[in-house]
């Protein structure tokens, strides 16, 4: 057995070794199936595995590292990467620091590992701020094991070309790592509702080597391509018949003996804007463009300038139809890892395209992510990338914003089943960076009806009050909704009990300075009545609520009026009243006593309550109280 896995590993090993990691990656699980400890197989699958499954990748580079803390001498550096690609910023940054720290003062891979680290550190500041974006994986019928990438969508939206490295290309033939060759895609659909058709290879475009889609224009009768001919140069095809036309090469303006890569042309067929490495002092791609001229030849191209080239790869430039905007992927910038998307805009004034912005996560992610095109309406957008939950390598995605929803529905009486006019319903969420949200609405006094526009797409929980009582409180999951016309029926069923102003007791109200929870002089007073009142009915048990004003944000506000509660918690307790007598309860700003218009009226929302709460099944009419009520019906205490 020995022998035979020594055999295996020399095997896996000679394709590792070339990058083929896809060939190598059998031979290391035959390793791992005799000797599931063998930490030399462990890690060499593990980051072979990196393209494919992260998650196992991860899972096996530990596991080797656990066995033989040595397994190799850039171990740290593969932890590095693989933390990096799983979302784990800070223990990234750690490995990367440790791998560093091996290497000499002048080693070439150091600047390679500080710009690592740059990146972990941008990915965690844009994870952590998310956009309210759904991103969804264009499905089976386009994507595969394999990479596929570069969508090009016709102005119908119900034709689509696309780049594969599937079993099915041209000639399957595979590349020196073990990639089959790049070959262009064709599907259709009936409508953008419907589920896209079988891809086919599109007849006379493609080779026995790499052939791109990258766009179709003049009214989608021309195809630009890119071929792997003279190190990558730019094509075009034409529509015949229905049929496209063996492809021709662009100008020798465009064409060099370096690389092109990924262009695009405005729709007036007068500027192509284009990556290239021609001109590019150390190898890497920039972005160029031309201009067509009264001939219609492409003329002597113009650098795109710094702010948009970087000292890294920047390629894959799209732009929208007025031209004002353009989108661009890059390694450089402020890049999460690997390519990103980044976006700038055209000033027409100053002439000038505006600095470049990371489009963020989720758009973006700490690996691959480039040729944003948008759909021909501009209400979405396809993607290519290597996230994770995708068919294998690099996948073509949706990218759409997440729209508000419509909720309406009834407030019912679960005891009758008849409808609550004046309920108050509450749907508190947050946003995708965390931040919290809300959405208030009240029944109406005739039907008991309600509707809210609430952000779709995630889970609120939704608080049901009356009188400023709360009744219910309840989960609802609503969905991602990528329209502006949803609507969702939902009903609400509490048990609720109609009252007089007897149900309704509260003792007087405590006031606080503006941003202060501070007791007051007279806040002491009342609320050492309240301590007597208590001391007499140990029966009755009180919700203490902090309210504010609207001078700040509302998760400021939350935080201020718990503070409040927690106040007049503290002093009572103190002063002897039982902790499991009392609760605390923060709204914030949003149950105001009076309209927050006038200095006198923010004073009265600056405020702590306290209400009575019944216990199971005692109807607050029946509750008793040692002590008077005043003319307000709030509780006084005896004399």
């Amino acid at each position: 057995m020995a022998q035979s896995n020594r055999q295996l590993m020399k095997r896996g090993n000679k394709f590792f070794d070339d990058e083929n990691y896809r060939s190598a990656i059998p031979f290391y699980e035959q390793v791992l199936a005799k000797d599931a400890d063998n930490a030399q197989a462990l890690f060499r699958a593990g980051v072979s595995y990196i393209s494919f499954d992260k998650e196992k990748a991860s899972e096996y580079i530990y596991r080797a590292q656990r066995l033989s803390p040595k397994v190799a001498k850039d171990v740290e550096y593969w932890l590095g990467r693989i933390d990096h690609l799983n979302y784990r910023f800070d223990e990234a940054i750690a490995h990367y620091r440790a791998y560093d720290a091996t290497l000499k003062k002048n080693d070439e891979r150091k600047p390679e590992i500080a710009r690592l680290m740059q990146q972990s550190r941008n990915a965690k500041a844009q994870f952590n701020n998310a956009k309210d974006i759904f991103v969804k994986n264009l499905g089976s019928e386009i994507n595969t094991a394999y990479s596929e990438h570069s969508p090009v969508i016709a102005a119908d939206d119900n034709y689509l070309l696309f780049t594969s490295r599937s079993e099915n290309v041209t000639g399957g033939k595979a590349d020196q790592y073990g990639e089959y060759y790049e070959d262009v895609f064709e599907t259709r659909r009936a409508d953008p509702t419907a589920t896209w058709q079988q891809p086919k290879p599109v007849g006379n475009i493609n080779s026995q080597f790499h052939d791109a889609a990258i766009q179709l224009f003049d009214n989608d009768t021309k195809l630009l391509l890119y071929r792997d001919q003279n190190n990558g140069d730019f094509f075009f095809s034409t529509l015949e018949n229905g049929t496209w036309s063996a492809p021709k090469p662009l100008s020798n303006n465009i064409n060099t003996r370096d690389y092109e890569g990924d262009a695009y042309i405005t729709p007036d067929g007068k500027f192509l804007y284009y990556s290239t490495s021609h001109y590019s002092e150390n190898g890497d791609k920039d972005i160029y463009v031309s201009e067509r001229d009264a001939n219609g030849d492409w003329g002597k191209p113009k650098s795109m300038g710094t702010l948009i080239n970087s000292q890294d790869d920047d390629d894959s430039p799209y732009l929208t139809r007025d031209g004002k905007t353009m989108y661009f992927t890059s390694r450089g910038h402020n890049s999460m890892g690997g390519y990103d998307v980044f976006v700038t805009k055209f000033d027409s004034v100053s002439r000038r395209w505006s600095r470049p912005e990371n489009m963020g996560y989720p758009i973006n992610t700490p690996d691959d992510d480039a040729y944003y095109r948008l759909s021909p309406d501009g209400s979405y957008a396809y993607l290519s990338s290597y996230r994770m939950g995708g068919y294998g390598e690099k996948d073509i995605w949706t990218i759409n914003y997440i729209k508000n929803v419509v909720i309406r529905g009834h407030v019912y009486n679960l005891r009758d089943k008849s409808v609550i006019p004046g309920v108050e319903l509450v749907f508190s969420g947050q946003q995708a960076n965390k931040q919290a949200i809300s959405y208030r609405d009240v029944t109406k006094p005739d039907s008991g009806t309600y509707s809210v526009s609430v952000l779709s797409g995630r889970k609120y929980q939704v608080s049901v009050s009356k009188d400023g009582n709360n009744i219910a409180t309840e989960e609802f999951d609503i969905p991602v909704v990528t329209n502006d016309t949803t609507v969702i029926e939902k009903d609400f069923y509490v048990p609720f009990t109609d009252t007089t102003a007897a149900g309704r007791l509260a003792f007087e109200k405590i006031y606080f300075d503006t941003d202060e929870y501070t007791l007051r002089a007279e806040s002491v007073t009342e609320l050492d009545n309240l301590v007597r009142i208590l001391k007499a009915n140990p029966g009755i048990n009180i919700s203490i609520n902090g309210h504010c004003d609207s001078r700040n944000t509302d998760e400021y506000n939350i935080v201020l009026g718990e503070n409040r509660a927690k106040a007049a918690y503290d002093y009572l307790v103190k002063n002897g009243v039982a902790q499991n007598r009392l609760v605390t309860v923060s709204y914030g700003e949003r149950r105001p006593a009076a309209p927050n218009d006038s200095p006198e009226n923010m004073q009265l929302n600056r405020r702590t309550e306290f209400v009575i709460i019944p216990r199971e099944g005692q109807n607050p009419n029946d509750i008793k109280i040692e002590g008077g009520t005043n003319n307000n019906g709030t509780i006084t205490p005896q004399k």
